[in-house]
């Protein structure tokens, strides 16, 4: 079921309860090249929740400034992955936003693309540079990699990994004992997955699943945004779609959608 069309990329979708600041159940995404955050609602449709998203100057800044990844935190707080303010930030439900994290070592991050909690409260979050304006290319790019990074609840970020070319979406598995990152390098269009430490960092990272093939074949899309189901399976959109993976590595089958896939998210029935 097609539920709204006409965006230029849409990402990030995250449903939201009703309660609090959202007095309607309703699911947020991002619109990155237009800067937008839009909202449906059942029975309402679409209109638009935040504008601008990720970018706040006033020159122009390259195709993708809007925000990507969102997510809620345990008091059901919106935070931002935002490409041109390169920075991730958390919505105040009174106004306004605070900026969680927008450097590592005194270096400006280079656009943080998606995001999720531990339920310690430590926030991951992947790192890659699609919303500079050139790129890997761009002269205002400071870190020397793409990261993957885990902030505490006390504002201190830590750098987890940085030999992901792409690192992009980003999921734990029910138990919270292993981290799963795409890597949307078309070269290399493969899905990680770590074990993660008492500590809270990751360790024995491996491929979970390699699909640079398909990529060769044509198929439209590469290893995005991605949820992990209760029983441990893995929906990752990627090339040709949703591709479904079990908690082996076994892919299942895939959702064709017939388009580039960026990303998906649970509604409030489990859809």
């Amino acid at each position: 079921e097609v539920l709204a069309s006409g965006f230029a990329w849409s990402e990030g979708p995250v449903w939201v309860q009703a309660g609090g600041w959202q007095p309607e159940a309703c699911l947020l995404f991002s619109d990155i090249p237009r800067n937008r955050i839009n909202r449906w609602r059942p029975g309402h449709g679409i209109d638009v929740f935040m504008e601008p998203s990720g970018y706040t100057g006033v020159a122009e800044y390259g195709t993708e400034p809007g925000c990507n990844g969102l997510t809620l935190d345990r008091e059901g707080r919106l935070l931002l992955c935002e490409h041109g303010d390169r920075r991730v930030s958390r919505l105040a439900p009174d106004g306004g936003k605070l900026t969680l994290a927008d450097r590592w070592e005194g270096k400006r991050l280079n656009s943080p693309n998606d995001l999720t909690f531990h339920s310690n409260g430590d926030l991951y979050f992947t790192d890659p540079p699609y919303g500079l304006p050139k790129g890997m290319d761009d002269p205002g790019r400071e870190l020397p990699a793409c990261g993957v990074y885990r902030m505490t609840p006390q504002g201190e970020v830590s750098l987890l990994t940085s030999e992901i070319t792409r690192p992009n979406g980003i999921a734990f598995s029910p138990d919270q004992r292993r981290l799963y990152v795409a890597s949307s390098d078309p070269e290399r269009a493969i899905w990680m997955v770590y074990d993660v430490t008492e500590e809270g960092g990751i360790a024995n990272g491996r491929v979970f699943f390699d699909a640079t093939a398909f990529v060769r074949e044509g198929r439209k899309g590469l290893p995005d945004g991605l949820k992990v189901d209760l029983a441990g399976n893995l929906f990752a959109t990627g090339p040709g779609g949703v591709l479904v993976f079990a908690p082996d590595g076994t892919h299942l089958g895939t959702i064709e959608t017939g388009v580039p896939t960026a990303n998906c998210a649970w509604g409030g029935d489990g859809s």
